[in-house]
């Protein structure tokens, strides 16, 4: 049987613009979309208990558009006034442009890596005597930790969102040939939403290699991983794999 049917366990790009279009319409594929997890936010009360006052603060660093709607929603419940001296690092360009929507950006101190937080380490090292503060989820990637303690820096993380899993409750009788997963948070959601889950001749394609280690963790046989020396994208190593296979199954 050809490979035919893939199910991408993130939301359907908005723009209409995707590599996987492309993907689908070059190979004869019918691809979906399916957010296995979503945001919740966590509320005023909630985020009091954390005991993390966000005025003693001279600098925030962002990781993400959602932690800086998080943020600005977080102090406009709780009624932060947040001075114009504070200072923005996020860890990309276009995610730094994000600020406009709640700030004057031409009047604020922000700066901005390429695209890791590593690679913005040169400039929050250059502003060490700030006290920085790093909204997060309640499922973040560990190595914002470690990068910022390496570097000595003083920092407080306050998770001001949570991860959830989606109902996934309707996809009982769909079947795919391919399932995509981009985070460990993913395949746990498969099996919070179905836990007698056998994986057959289904195959599946993981991002990066916490989520390729969550997958084999849960018993799951990692057919495609991405990015690997010849598919530095998902959708380059979703092509060979399936290229391959139909011939082989033609």
């Amino acid at each position: 049987m050809k490979i035919k049917k893939i199910l991408v366990s993130q939301p359907e790009p908005e723009n209409g613009k995707s590599p996987y279009y492309d993907l689908a319409k070059k190979n004869n594929l019918k691809i979906d979309f399916r957010s296995f997890i979503h945001v919740e936010s966590i509320n005023a009360k909630e985020f009091r208990k954390t005991r993390v006052n966000i005025s003693d603060h001279t600098a925030v660093i962002f990781t993400s558009r959602i932690a800086i709607d998080h943020f600005f929603r977080i102090c406009d419940e709780m009624r932060v006034a947040i001075q114009d001296s504070m200072k923005y690092f996020c860890t990309s360009e276009s995610t730094a442009y994000y600020l406009q929507k709640y700030i004057v950006y031409r009047k604020r101190k922000i700066f901005f890596g390429k695209h890791k937080l590593a690679e913005l380490m040169d400039l929050i090292n250059k502003h060490k005597n700030e006290k920085f503060l790093v909204p997060v989820s309640d499922h973040h990637k560990k190595d914002i930790s470690k990068i910022l303690d390496k570097n000595k820096i003083n920092y407080t993380k306050a998770v001001i969102y949570k991860t959830v899993c989606s109902d996934l409750s309707d996809l009982i009788n769909v079947n795919y040939d391919i399932l995509v997963f981009y985070s460990p948070s993913g395949i746990k959601s498969l099996f919070e939403n179905f836990p007698d889950f056998k994986q057959n001749n289904t195959k599946i394609a993981s991002f990066g290699p916490t989520t390729a280690k969550a997958a084999r963790d849960a018993g799951l046989k990692v057919n495609i991983i991405a990015p690997n020396p010849e598919a530095p994208s998902m959708t380059m190593a979703l092509e060979q794999y399936i290229v391959n296979y139909n011939k082989n199954n033609s």
